[in-house]
């Protein structure tokens, strides 16, 4: 019997927003990211606001509201994959006030793979098309092949940026491992291999096998 409630784990550039999509889709799920979510119900009253309050002025939306939109979402569908949260201890531990997890996976990444993976990426200026220079590159060097525009390496994809992004996310997310670490919940699956190699692994925990 699979997994009806899926929590997926990993650092930037492991790949967990392509694979939660590709089991939603494997195992009839809803993905569930915390993006998805807040701009879904921007306009939803809390006791601290709407999301729509801090989002239109740029600033971060606070753990409480973050945690009722997400409540939000896990009940209005019986099956899903999250992504993209809890992102602290605080969250996670309401999390498991609010739910019960069937899996809670953990794409484990070397992280000078996570920087080349990263450092790598060139993005499409008109469509939005993700290149990878290496791993998924365009026919043509440069053009996006969708549409012909150029492709560009975003700001935040410099190797300075990127190790710092990986710190923070070390910073904020080593308790939450820990606590499903602690729980006897996390199962750690090696993310690295072709994207295929990576989902065969995820699914194999997912069904149960």
């Amino acid at each position: 019997m699979s997994a009806d409630h899926v929590l997926l784990l990993g650092p930037p550039g492991a790949g967990k927003g392509t694979q939660s999509k590709r089991l939603a889709e494997e195992f009839g799920l809803e993905h569930v990211t915390t993006g998805d979510a807040l701009r879904a119900n921007k306009h939803m009253e809390t006791e601290h606001g709407t999301p729509a309050s801090f989002m239109n002025e740029g600033e971060l939306v606070p753990d409480a509201v973050v945690n009722e939109i997400v409540q939000e979402a896990l009940s209005s569908t019986d099956g899903w994959v999250l992504d993209g949260y809890p992102r602290n201890l605080s969250q996670a531990e309401y999390l498991t006030d609010i739910t019960d997890l069937d899996a809670v996976l953990y794409l484990d990444v070397d992280r000078d793979e996570l920087v080349d993976r990263l450092t790598g990426r060139r993005v499409c200026e008109e469509c939005g098309a993700n290149y990878h220079v290496e791993f998924n590159p365009p026919e043509t060097e440069g053009i996006c092949d969708a549409c012909g525009a150029t492709l560009v390496q975003r700001d935040d994809d410099n190797e300075e940026t990127v190790r710092e992004r990986l710190r923070v996310y070390d910073e904020n997310t080593a308790d939450v491992i820990d606590h499903y670490r602690d729980e006897g919940a996390l199962v750690e699956v090696d993310g690295e291999g072709t994207p295929d190699e990576v989902f065969e692994r995820i699914a194999d925990v997912v069904r149960g096998d």
